[in-house]
């Protein structure tokens, strides 16, 4: 069943008690202020990704020599991989200060080994070295959430019900601050409820991998680019 955007502002309108359910209406202010807060709270949100629970896997095609790539929704990256048909090879990930400030060749082309993923404006962008030498098949897994929604957008077309009953009380609490109304004690113990519960639904993978020459994923040093040109093993 759709659940559209105006349908939780509407109800959370209704939650605060700012607005009386049966006695009152909800005005097209109102909506409209609800909206603003609605995408404000879905953004900050978005900063906390403890609270997005929401893993799913993003696959798109490289471009030969193009080392930067924008992927919109993207919130935090657990892997990436590429494929060379049937065959997946894994990736490291760089910091910022081993991808960006390092000594290297810009122009190397061969096999995509290391990448460093960076937040922007609703999403993130990838840069993988080595630049791509032909069109890849990458597979991201990561986490993705809506940044803003429209009023007519079916939100259940991306997040279950338990996850828009939380945004419902969250939304709530919103509305009472922007009000200078009090937050009803028993809901607020209730989005208490609702947010421990979402932390636990996808939990973060904490597993830990060792890296060395005999296992996968080397380092990328003068041996394995001038011996092997990218290849794994050699």
């Amino acid at each position: 069943m759709a659940y559209l955007a105006i349908d939780l502002i509407t109800q959370a309108y209704y939650l605060s008690q700012v607005v009386s359910r049966g006695l009152q209406t909800v005005s097209g202010e109102q909506i409209s202020d609800g909206l603003f807060l609605l995408n404000n709270l879905l953004d900050f949100k978005n900063s906390d990704l403890r609270e997005i629970p929401y893993y799913q896997e993003f696959i798109f095609n490289t471009v030969q020599g193009q080392e930067m790539y924008s992927i919109p929704g993207l919130l935090s990256v657990d892997t990436m991989t590429f494929n060379i048909g049937s065959v997946r090879y894994a990736m490291s990930e760089e910091t910022r200060a081993g991808y960006f400030g390092q000594y290297r060749i810009d122009n190397v082309q061969s096999l995509p080994f290391q990448y460093r993923m960076e937040r922007t404006l609703d999403g993130m962008d990838v840069f993988m070295y080595f630049i791509p030498s032909q069109v890849f098949v990458m597979k991201i897994w990561g986490k993705f959430g809506l940044t803003s929604v429209t009023l007519q957008q079916d939100m259940s077309l991306v997040y279950d019900l338990f996850f828009i009953e939380y945004l419902r009380y969250a939304l709530a609490q919103y509305i009472c601050s922007e009000w200078g109304a009090t937050f009803p004690d028993q809901s607020a113990m209730k989005l208490a409820q609702l947010e421990k519960k979402i932390m636990d639904v996808s939990p973060p993978d904490l597993s830990l991998h060792n890296l060395n020459y005999f296992g996968n994923a080397p380092g990328l040093d003068w041996q394995v680019i001038n011996l092997s040109g990218g290849w794994l093993p050699y």
